[in-house]
């Protein structure tokens, strides 16, 4: 007849010929607090690194409108001609405020437009522009985007 063993969750302890109780070791906790001690800030500092990169994500998309809208405004309604214009913008609990300048561009006869709107993210000022070139002489309320940039 063949007997099963019992299963044997406990260690085997050589000096003492027999099990020992399950559980772990003094040294065996130590190192285990030592790696989350470790692991924890580095986890933390990761996720808050995302968050603020999400968050500047999204205001940069909402400043990157807000200066289109204003460029598109100032052509529509023909207020080209004056030099420079500012205001701010309230989208949720953030404030956007934006300037507006035009200058005549070098190489022809027409006026470049740019907007500048700012953002705060966690303490930081950021910056984004957006450019058109305008020709006065034509009726036509179209224009083209020439550049888009940000600036932390």
């Amino acid at each position: 007849m063949n007997r099963a063993r019992p299963l044997s969750t406990g260690r085997r302890d050589p000096s003492l010929g027999g099990l020992r109780a399950g559980g772990f070791t003094l040294v065996e906790v130590l190192a285990a607090l030592l790696l989350m001690a470790i692991l924890i800030p580095v986890t933390m500092e990761g996720v808050s690194v995302a968050s603020r990169a999400g968050t500047l994500g999204q205001r940069k998309a909402v400043a990157m409108r807000i200066a289109e809208r204003v460029l598109n405004e100032t052509i529509v309604t023909g207020q080209v001609t004056t030099n420079a214009g500012s205001g701010s913008v309230v989208d949720g609990d953030t404030t956007y405020p934006w300037t507006l300048t035009s200058a005549p561009w070098t190489e022809d006869t027409m006026t470049e437009i740019t907007v500048k709107v700012s953002f705060d993210v966690q303490g930081n000022t950021y910056d984004v522009s957006a450019s058109t070139l305008f020709d006065p002489t034509t009726t036509d309320t179209t224009a083209a985007t020439v550049a888009t940039t940000t600036t932390p």
